[in-house]
């Protein structure tokens, strides 16, 4: 596929549209799995679906790291303490996304009556570009 003759020229562009695409694909994955155990846990008892959320985003991230490192940014750690400083980054980044989609989510099903069901997906239009600027301005930083 020939890109357009502006992305071309730009090498930066194109790097982080690249990376952007392929951090959606690891993305689509990593949401199917944390929105499958979050659902699994509505279906249990939809009181619990606070937890189901905690369950899902720790599952995801580890799964994320693991294709974000050797996928979208491909980062080849130098030491084993490189590689755990950059896992402890993507957690605390990671981390912050989820306490803002826990208090998103609240807001949506306490405050604004929305479905239990319907909040998490609307959540993920705010978290989805806020981690991907986070992962590649710190996480995955060169």
């Amino acid at each position: 596929m020939k890109l357009p003759k502006f992305l071309s020229q730009n090498e930066k562009l194109r790097e982080w549209l690249t990376q952007f695409v392929k951090f959606g694909l690891v993305g689509a994955v990593n949401t199917l799995l944390s929105l499958g155990i979050n659902y699994l846990f509505i279906w249990i008892d939809p009181s619990l679906y606070l937890w189901g959320n905690f369950a899902g985003w720790a599952v995801s991230v580890l799964n994320a790291f693991y294709w974000n490192n050797r996928f979208v940014f491909q980062k080849k750690a130098a030491t084993q303490k490189e590689l755990w400083l950059r896992l402890g980054k993507s957690y605390l980044s990671y981390g912050a996304s989820f306490l803002l989609s826990a208090l998103l989510m609240w807001l949506e099903v306490q405050v604004l009556g929305l479905s239990e069901w319907l909040s998490p997906i609307l959540t993920l239009v705010i978290t989805i570009p806020l981690n991907f600027v986070v992962n590649k301005l710190w996480t995955f930083r060169k």
